[in-house]
C-alpha cells in the first residue's frame, strides 16, 4: 500500500507541476498579489491584515451579543450550553462551522473586552473567569 500511495503522490505532483507550467505559459499570474510579500514591501507587515480580521471578529461578536444575552436570560450560561443552543438555532461561527466550547469562550472574551458587556457572565462550571 505504501508503494501505491507514493506513486499517487508523485502522479499528483507531476500533474500539478504540468498544469502550473501550462497556466504560466498562458500568462496567468501565479500567487496572491496581495500576499505577505506585498505587505512587507509596503512596510506594513501583517498589521493591516490583523486589524481587518479583528474588526470583522468584533462586528460578528457585536451581532451575536443580543443572542447571547437572551440565552443568559433564559438560564443558558455555561460555555457548553451556549454552544449547544447556538447550534440548535442553526447559527454558525464566523468561519461557517458549528459552535464548540472554545468558540463560545472566545466570543464571550471578545464581548467582555470589546463592549464591556457586564450582563454576559459565565455560568457555574464555566472555565471563563
Amino acid at each position: 500500500m505504501a508503494l501505491v500511495a507514493q506513486q499517487e503522490r508523485e502522479a499528483i505532483s507531476r500533474r500539478t507541476k504540468e498544469a502550473l507550467a501550462v497556466a504560466k505559459v498562458r500568462g496567468v499570474k501565479m500567487g496572491n498579489p496581495n500576499g505577505a510579500a506585498a505587505l512587507r514591501r509596503a512596510g506594513k507587515g501583517g498589521e493591516a491584515l490583523r486589524a481587518t480580521v479583528a474588526k470583522n471578529a468584533d462586528r460578528f461578536a457585536a451581532d451575536l451579543a443580543p443572542v447571547v444575552e437572551d440565552l443568559n436570560a433564559h438560564g443558558i450560561t455555561t460555555l457548553r450550553a451556549i454552544a449547544a443552543a447556538l447550534n440548535n438555532r442553526g447559527m454558525l461561527t464566523r468561519c461557517g462551522a458549528t459552535w464548540q466550547v472554545s468558540n463560545v469562550r472566545n466570543l464571550l472574551s471578545r464581548l467582555e473586552k470589546f463592549r464591556g458587556c457586564s450582563s454576559i457572565t459565565p455560568g457555574p462550571g464555566s472555565r471563563l473567569r
